[in-house]
């Protein structure tokens, strides 16, 4: 008997038909090859999705509501109106409040755009004069809106053709978000006027003072640049940058400035020598220019050869020497020799690095990591090693002190492996020659230094690490091991100090009893820290008495466990 065909109603979908018709596909004898043929293309999985949107679709067009009118916001105002016109209740007034805010103004009035399907933009007309030898199709009318903010493009004068060229277009500027105007793109006019022969800084002035729309005239590049596509590179800036006094830049008014130890995005390298980068935290979508790393390195490099820069390989001065006659010095200092020699030290640049980036990415600590290393660092007069033992000793639990190493006798109260690690001069000086301390030095006859193994032993502790250093350690720590978290502790000195004389400044509080020129060099001390050492810091503390210091310091340790924080990429890099 056979078999009757399915009956197909008017509310049978097209993919349910098409399975239907897939079911009914028996083999034959004559056409058995068509017949595999049809049902391997009805049986596809990506024909029946289709089918379902196609129906998905219909359903939405017989279904689709319109609006009801398209006054919404007429209607509004005439019922606040109506309502002030006498005595109103609590619910009528109410009305009126949600009728008069400006989100419901705001949410009627689009409603009202597009119930009258009013949101396409609006072109103005083509210009009648175009030239002779330009046919319409070849050139394009474009209508920006950029309010008071810059256009977001640079222009050169092409030197073979001598037309105007955009050479550049700003990453989040007016320019950038209407995916109108492109890299190569010829400049005809602006709003109407001519720019042929007009200089680049008229055309640019005239850029600039227009305001609201602005209307240009272009030929299309011929081949038009691929979309500038948005990085995941940052970048902390190891140096201060003023655009407006850089005059290799291609366009002041583009520039992006910045201070050290800003982060920033940088949204596009295409340009050798000027990249695009934002500034991470600001509201602005716009990018600025900003020097290449390279081309940074390649003006510090003639600088330097010039002899308007130091040299970054020449030795530094110790910020420690020259203080002993204040009382300020710390218990011991790193011996310039051994710092330059044996020890295995070296200058915070490398041979041929400058201050220019430093690539970074964000960090935070997981509970199975080890706490990062927190360091110390201060200028005269900072007392680095009391607010590190305050703070240890209100904590000792979570907080601990890498316990140094020293030749000098022990005492009776103290306990090896305490207070200090007491070993031999011979095995200091073994432990030395291999490199084993991150400083050491003399102090009465007698060395002290503090070891790596010693920062180990409290991390595996999973307590946090807290070391006081000369600056001139840094580099040996900043490693990914350690991840430190460096902050730089310096004392307020207030410029009434700086100002008054030692003779009749009366004493008490912290810098009571020091003298003016201890003032002076306290205040000395933080600017050479500052210029040699600051781009290595992630954070400053500026002292005001040892109460306040403390408990700030204790937040910052407290932060530093649970929030995330911008480090070198080469630290997390796998």
């Amino acid at each position: 008997m056979k078999e009757a065909m399915p009956v197909l109603t008017a509310g049978t979908g097209l993919h349910e038909t098409l399975a239907l018709l897939t079911s009914q596909l028996r083999p034959d004898a004559n056409h058995k090859e068509d017949m595999v043929f049809l049902k391997d293309v009805f049986s596809e999985r990506s024909l029946g999705y289709l089918m379902k949107i196609h129906e998905k679709l219909r359903q939405y067009e017989r279904q689709s509501p319109t609006p009801v009118l398209h006054s919404a916001s007429s209607l509004a105002e005439d019922v606040a109106e109506e309502l002030q016109t006498g005595p109103m209740s609590t619910e009528e007034k109410e009305l009126l409040h949600l009728l008069m805010s400006p989100h419901l103004k705001a949410v009627l009035s689009v409603h009202d755009t597009v119930a009258q399907k009013n949101f396409d933009p609006v072109l103005p007309p083509l210009p009648d004069d175009f030239e002779e030898e330009l046919d319409e199709e070849s050139v394009k009318i474009v209508r920006l809106v950029k309010n008071k903010e810059p256009l977001g493009a640079t222009i050169r004068r092409d030197e073979t053709t001598g037309a105007v060229i955009v050479a550049r277009i700003m990453r989040g500027g007016a320019a950038d978000r209407s995916g109108l105007v492109h890299v190569g793109d010829e400049l005809r006019e602006v709003n109407g006027v001519s720019v042929i022969h007009k200089r680049p800084d008229e055309i640019s002035q005239l850029l600039s003072q227009s305001q609201g729309s602005i209307t240009l005239k272009i030929i299309p590049a011929i081949k038009e640049e691929d979309r500038l596509r948005e990085s995941k590179v940052y970048v902390r800036a190891l140096f201060d940058y003023t655009p407006l006094e850089d005059k290799a830049t291609p366009c002041q008014e583009a520039g992006l400035p910045f201070k050290r130890g800003d982060i920033l995005q940088v949204v596009t390298q295409d340009d050798p020598t000027w990249w695009q980068a934002k500034r991470v935290g600001d509201s602005t979508l716009r990018a600025g220019l900003i020097p290449s790393k390279q081309f940074q390195e390649r003006r510090l490099a003639y600088r330097m050869k010039m002899g308007t820069l130091p040299n970054p390989k020449s030795p530094k001065k110790p910020a420690s020497e020259g203080c002993d006659k204040a009382g300020l010095r710390r218990s011991f200092r790193l011996s310039r020799k051994d710092r330059q020699g044996s020890s295995g030290e070296c200058s915070e640049l490398g041979e041929t690095d400058f201050l220019t980036y430093e690539e970074v990415t964000r960090y935070q600590q997981r509970p199975n990591e080890r706490p990062r290393l927190v360091v110390l660092i201060g200028s005269l007069g900072a007392r680095i090693n009391e607010l590190k033992q305050r703070v240890i000793a209100e904590n000792p639990h979570r907080y601990a002190v890498a316990v140094p190493h020293t030749t000098r006798p022990k005492k009776p109260h103290e306990k090896d492996g305490v207070e200090y690690h007491f070993v031999t001069k011979q095995h200091f000086d073994a432990d030395a020659l291999n490199n084993k301390f991150i400083e050491h030095g003399e102090y009465k006859e007698n060395q002290y230094g503090t070891s790596i193994e010693a920062i180990r032993s409290v991390q595996a502790k999973n307590k946090m690490c807290i070391v006081d250093v000369q600056p001139e350690a840094l580099k040996r720590l900043r490693t990914a091991e350690f991840k430190p978290y460096v902050i730089f502790v310096k004392p307020r000195i207030p410029e009434s100090r700086l100002r008054r004389s030692a003779a009749t400044s009366p004493g008490g509080g912290e810098h009571g009893r020091l003298t003016d020129e201890d003032i002076q060099e306290m205040r000395q001390s933080a600017i050479q820290i500052d210029q040699q050492y600051g781009h290595m810091v992630d954070r400053v503390l500026i002292k005001e008495d040892s109460a306040s210091a403390c408990a700030e310091l204790q937040g910052i340790l407290e932060r530093l466990e649970r929030d995330s924080f911008w480090v070198p990429l080469s630290w997390v890099r796998t």
